[in-house]
């Protein structure tokens, strides 16, 4: 599991997104990580100046440690393939597909793979059908409580639990302020666990679930990123028929969206034991309190090995 010294990798971070601060430290996370293994590696912004950089002096890969959009919506991505630069982590169009949880969710309910009901709602058309009576019908369809999170997003930016009718609205307007649609999906009450799946060389394999025990019961922004807000246990509290049940069902998450080299698959075991998949990250985060990296320590794996075997498959793989 390695990478000839003398290839070199380029980390980008940062961008535009409210995911920014978090960018930065996956990213100098990953660039210390890589260069621990001897690689050569320096990490930028993907500003205007990136393609000039990239025609000038093309890396040999990249790792893309950008999260919201501009990292995992597939649009980066495309860019690197028409430049012809190979790069860690799945395709455009399986980026793309992951990116819009409406889409993923259509795509594993067709395979298959259980996941939470779920209603998606522009606000346009919130607005034109009258909000009081689509809120109405919403909880009348799917009861409650409901999770209400923007379609297109991640770091639980936006995201609400409501519990009872009255608090519809203004989840609703707080899910808005970072999305044009709201994907509004029965809660399932539960054990929240996150598995990461790796591929470096052998197929997928599941790393142990890392179970989530946020303090106030949301795994939001503030309960992701502020120490002290929720406890991480690795592996997760599960019986051995439940774990080996979230490992099955990530996995086939994982095959169902045609994802490659590393991503995250959020699941929840039910009160009797159901596994549901609550939604798949191509781009997880990097940091301390990241759920990959615990994973990866918990499985006994180097996290810069492992990321400049990755780098080494990304190279040997090429563009496509």
């Amino acid at each position: 599991m390695g990478t000839p010294s003398e290839t070199h990798v380029l980390v980008l971070a940062g961008g535009l997104s409210y995911e920014r601060d978090v960018s930065l430290r996956s990213g100098r996370r990953v660039l210390d990580a890589l260069r621990a293994t001897g690689l050569s590696a320096e990490m930028r912004d993907a500003d205007v100046s990136l393609l000039p950089t990239l025609e000038e002096d093309p890396p040999d890969a990249v790792v893309i440690a950008l999260h919201g959009a501009t990292g995992e919506d597939g649009s980066l991505r495309g860019v690197l393939d028409l430049c012809g630069i190979p790069y860690v982590g799945s395709g455009a169009r399986a980026s793309r597909l992951a990116w819009d949880k409406p889409s993923a969710k259509a795509m594993l309910r067709e395979a298959g793979i259980p996941t939470p009901d779920w209603v998606a709602l522009p606000h346009d058309r919130f607005s034109e059908l009258g909000a009081v009576a689509v809120l109405d019908r919403i909880v009348s369809r799917l009861g409650l409580p409901l999770m209400v999170k923007p379609a297109q997003g991640g770091s639980g930016l936006g995201a609400a639990v409501v519990r009872e009718a009255g608090a519809m609205p203004a989840a609703m307007v707080g899910c808005f302020a970072y999305d044009s649609t709201a994907l509004v999906e029965r809660f399932v009450p539960g054990t929240n666990v996150a598995v990461s799946v790796v591929d470096l060389g052998s197929g997928p394999q599941a790393l142990p679930p890392v179970e989530i025990v946020p303090r106030d019961g949301v795994y939001d922004y503030a309960a992701r990123y502020t120490a002290g807000l929720t406890t991480w246990h690795t592996p997760a509290r599960l019986s051995s028929v439940a774990a080996a049940a979230v490992a099955e069902t990530a996995l086939a998450a994982f095959g169902a969206l045609g994802l490659r080299d590393l991503s995250r698959v959020d699941l929840v075991v039910d009160e009797g034991g159901q596994v549901q998949v609550l939604g798949v990250n191509v781009s997880p985060g990097m940091t301390e309190t990241s759920l990959l990296p615990l994973a990866v320590q918990a499985e006994g794996l180097d996290f810069g090995k492992m990321m400049a075997a990755l780098v080494g498959r990304a190279v040997t793989r090429g563009v496509g």
